[in-house]
């Protein structure tokens, strides 16, 4: 039954076409209008659209002059016209769908009306291609286009200096790579006044090779870290106190690799902070100005108890080098967190290395959906359609060639 409807009907790929075709037919009708302009002329146009949004129509109202103006302008500075199925592409991204085309359709190209129309609105457009190179060359290469028509261009790649990134984001339209964007936003989260972050607020992002981006690395993290603030000193001060601990100071579990105080060794252990003035006498280190001697204290107490020389970790040339206990090889590089890589570095007596902490973090996934409208091209889009929908509220439409595809995929 259900293939019989859509044998009559169409499938849902097949009506959205559909649509678009009869979309084109309104754009195709306005060529001569713009085809007789002078340049200047045409080029004003960019001025009059602004107008026009000014006094309260909205993106779809002005929508088919302004593909029939990038149609005519590519033609002019690009030597390049835009086919009829470019133009669906370019309405489908407009209406922040994901366009499936063929490699070698003119994707680049395909994404200039979209981009040119939202630009017009002065919020910006998004440009994200997957690496430097791309968006150096689309930037230069489309950016003749805009220019000429009044639009501001910018590029984000990674040896841009701050103070121009945020010039590159105030304009018009900004080409750059997924990375750069992300890490842009963690670093203006990390900022501490307006006046120093370099986005402004989202408003409308096309991505090249979408699925490669939003699916096959949606999950992957962008991080920003640095050194913690934890004290060297502190470390090395409490070490001083664990070989006074007894055996009833604590309760091991060498199998389970666990290590506890006993209330008597807490007590032990406090008169012993005590002594070495990290306490003040009448005051428990389970006060809340002294959690940090807790975790300091239990760290080393595991770095003494439950870490041994030459069977968990070596000392190397100054370093602490921990041991693969599988393989018995060592992990040069590999360190343990929360302060207990430096708790043994204390106990061997070697320098204390800072420990790098996440100070800002954010997966592809998360960025991108902060977009209020989010589009994509790509040439393989419906396989991954399903999860476009589930994670994205995407839909995929699948753009016929210009002329019949001649190799056998």
């Amino acid at each position: 039954m259900l293939g019989l409807i859509t044998k009559i009907l169409g499938s849902s790929n097949d009506r959205a076409l559909k649509n678009y075709n009869r979309q084109i037919e309104s754009i195709n009708a306005l060529d001569d209008k713009y085809k007789a302009m002078k340049d200047a002329e045409l080029q004003d146009q960019t001025r009059i659209l602004r107008e026009r949004l000014a006094a309260g129509e909205t993106l779809e109202d002005i929508k088919y002059e302004a593909f029939a103006v990038v149609r005519e302008a590519a033609h002019r500075v690009l030597g390049i016209r835009p086919y009829d199925v470019q133009l669906v592409g370019g309405l489908v991204l407009n209406d922040g769908t994901i366009a499936e085309m063929k490699t070698g359709e003119g994707k680049t190209l395909v994404a200039t009306m979209p981009v040119y129309l939202n630009a017009l609105s002065g919020k910006g457009v998004h440009v994200v291609t997957v690496n430097d190179y791309l968006a150096e060359r689309d930037s230069s290469w489309m950016g003749q286009l805009y220019r000429w028509l009044g639009l501001s261009v910018g590029c984000i790649t990674n040896d841009v200096p701050p103070e121009m990134r945020r010039t590159a984001y105030a304009c018009d339209i900004t080409y750059g790579t997924n990375n750069e964007f992300g890490f842009d936003y963690l670093r203006d989260n990390m900022r501490y006044s307006l006046n120093e972050m370099v986005q402004r607020e989202f408003n409308f992002a096309i991505v090249d090779e979408v699925d490669s981006i939003l699916i096959d690395e949606a999950r992957t993290p962008l991080i920003i870290s640095g050194p913690s603030e934890s004290a060297i000193d502190l470390y090395i001060a409490v070490d001083k106190i664990i070989p006074s601990l007894v055996a009833q100071d604590y309760e091991l579990d060498e199998k389970n690799k666990s290590i506890a105080l006993t209330d008597e060794g807490s007590e032990h252990v406090e008169e012993l902070l005590v002594q070495h003035g990290l306490l003040e006498e009448g005051s428990s280190m389970y006060d809340l100005q002294n959690v940090a001697l807790v975790h300091h204290a239990n760290q080393a107490l595991r770095a003494h108890k439950l870490f041994l020389s030459e069977k968990d970790y070596i000392v190397n040339d100054g370093k602490v080098i921990l041991i693969d206990e599988f393989t018995g090889r060592m992990m040069d590089g590999r360190r343990l967190s929360e302060g207990l890589h430096q708790a043994i570095e204390a106990k061997e007596g070697v320098d204390i290395q800072n420990e790098n902490q996440t100070l800002a973090s954010i997966t592809f996934q998360n960025y991108f959906r902060m977009y209020p409208k989010l589009a994509g091209m790509t040439g393989t889009g419906l396989t991954e359609a399903d999860e476009f929908a589930e994670i994205y509220k995407l839909s995929v439409i699948s753009i016929p060639t210009h002329v019949p595809v001649a190799r056998q995929d």
